[in-house]
């Protein structure tokens, strides 16, 4: 019963938060692993940081003593555990591949990368769902197929922008005939 409390507590504040527009929310991670809600004055779990994340809050997780910024290490955390537990997102060929890239020469570019195809992706399903709202007469697997179909071209143009250039010089002809098509 207290912890359904204080679930219905932690929502009600998120909702006044996200109404209040408020400032970015800060967590302490103190030694002993726990995390202090300087919102709520509460002490939260794991959990609810991931529902924090899944409700679109902005917050930070800050070391209790040092005041280092903690965020990607306890968001690490929760895809460790997310992974480990249940139906994986990110396979070990994934994952392996990633891990090249550290100390790589393209290492630079990889993080960028990712976060334009996941924002992709993200478009791609927002638009999905108001096509689906809206849909009359069409079937929901020939307009996955279509969705798939852009998705793999995005995917193409994407990748051919992202390496077509990297390492070659310009070249004034390509250049001076780039203008002129436009």
């Amino acid at each position: 019963m207290q912890a359904l409390l204080h679930c219905a507590m932690l929502r009600g504040t998120i909702l006044r938060a996200n109404i209040s527009m408020s400032a970015t929310r800060i967590i302490k991670k103190y030694p002993n692993r726990r995390l202090y809600d300087t919102e709520i004055s509460s002490y939260i779990t794991i959990e609810d940081v991931r529902q924090l994340i899944v409700d679109g809050e902005e917050f930070e997780v800050r070391d209790a003593k040092s005041g280092e910024d903690l965020t990607r290490s306890v968001l690490l955390q929760i895809i460790a555990e997310h992974e480990s537990a249940g139906e994986p997102v990110l396979s070990t060929q994934l994952l392996a591949q990633i891990i090249r890239f550290y100390g790589d020469s393209m290492q630079g570019f990889i993080g960028n990368y990712l976060e334009r195809s996941m924002q992709l992706f993200l478009d791609q399903q927002q638009q999905f769902r108001q096509q689906m709202g809206g849909m009359l007469g069409q079937t929901p697997w020939a307009m996955m197929n279509q969705l798939t179909e852009r998705n793999l071209e995005m995917w193409k143009e994407l990748q051919k922008n992202l390496t077509g250039s990297v390492g070659q010089k310009p070249d004034p002809d390509r250049r001076a005939q780039d203008k002129r098509g436009r």
